[in-house]
């Protein structure tokens, strides 16, 4: 059986974290994370995912920062219905976090769209509240053994 690991972010930037590990039978995506900072790694957000969000077994996730969990909420919306695989406390920091930043881009688009500060018409979130809830509901969580 061959391995192998693709790195679809945090290869020229610490944030974005997304690594692919793939066997003969088996997709498993460790870290599904937000580009954060500079508008040329935010703008990466947008681009489709480099994989079929389908084709994922499941998603494992480090911890709850946005840079490892924030594009879940696009993964899931996008067709991705596998488990989403986490400490029982990042689960619960993630039900706290994910849903937060689905109201924060919706506030942001309506900031935009009220000022006319867009190119787009209207401006979208990348991703609602609903669509973090629906992400929420893939997660199963772990407890943590020492």
């Amino acid at each position: 059986m061959s391995t192998t690991l693709r790195f679809l972010g945090a290869t020229d930037t610490v944030t974005g974290s997304r690594y692919l590990v793939e066997t003969d039978t088996t997709r498993i995506l460790v870290d599904c994370g937000l580009f954060q900072g500079y508008k040329q790694l935010r703008e990466r957000n947008w681009r489709p995912f480099p994989v079929d969000p389908a084709s994922l077994d499941a998603v494992v996730v480090s911890h709850a920062h946005l840079d490892h969990t924030g594009y879940l909420p696009a993964l899931v919306r996008d067709g991705f219905r596998g488990r989403v695989h986490a400490t029982t406390a990042t689960a619960e920091l993630s039900g706290l976090v994910l849903p937060d930043s689905g109201r924060l881009l919706e506030e942001q688009a309506e900031f935009r769209d009220r000022h006319h500060t867009s190119r787009h018409s209207p401006p979208l979130p990348l991703y609602t509240e609903q669509d973090a809830l629906a992400a929420l509901e893939r997660f199963a969580p772990h407890p943590l053994r020492p």
